[in-house]
């Protein structure tokens, strides 16, 4: 792809986004300086048991990435994908995945799929955006935790986020 005479950068940035939390907006966001197209692709494993169906977390992800789009001029698109993380970063086009680290457990983790992934994938490089201080402690399944107990889940997550939150917890 060309972009005034250049080649597009477009990266994938894979994960489950049950739900969208503050700390994925905040990797997309900084993403977005690094990239001209990024491709959200939300996992569809059936191992996870997900609170949210993949359509859910694809409007929310729509919902809470729109700003972040318009403000940077950086194209963003959210894809669905089954399987490995390399192929669907090669079906988008990307050469880049993106991940997000919090701490030494998620470095530990990234740098062993990350060296999996150039074993099968060896044109495609995974770049890790540290969390940003604000965002370094929030994890997508405490914030599932604390909405199932009837906790306040808005430090975490977007107002729109919250309320769906407690919407599912009612149910």
């Amino acid at each position: 792809m060309q972009l005034d005479g250049a080649m597009q950068r477009t990266g994938f940035y894979p994960g489950s986004f049950d739900p969208v939390t503050l700390g994925h907006t905040d990797i997309i966001a900084r993403a977005c300086r690094l990239v001209d197209r990024l491709v959200i692709g939300v996992g569809a494993h059936d191992v996870k048991r997900p609170l949210f169906s993949i359509d859910e977390r694809v409007a929310m992800l729509a919902g809470e990435t729109a700003a972040t789009a318009k403000a940077t001029g950086v194209g963003i698109e959210i894809v669905t994908f089954g399987g490995l993380a390399v192929d669907a970063a090669r079906k988008a086009g990307a050469r880049i995945i993106i991940r997000g680290l919090r701490d030494a457990t998620d470095f530990d983790y990234e740098m062993r799929m990350a060296g999996m992934n150039a074993a099968m994938a060896e044109d495609i490089e995974t770049v890790f955006l540290a969390a940003s201080p604000a965002a370094s402690h929030i994890a997508a399944n405490l914030v599932r935790q604390i909405a199932e107990m009837g906790g306040d889940v808005s430090p975490f997550v977007s107002p729109a986020i919250a309320r769906q939150l407690a919407a599912k917890a009612r149910r």
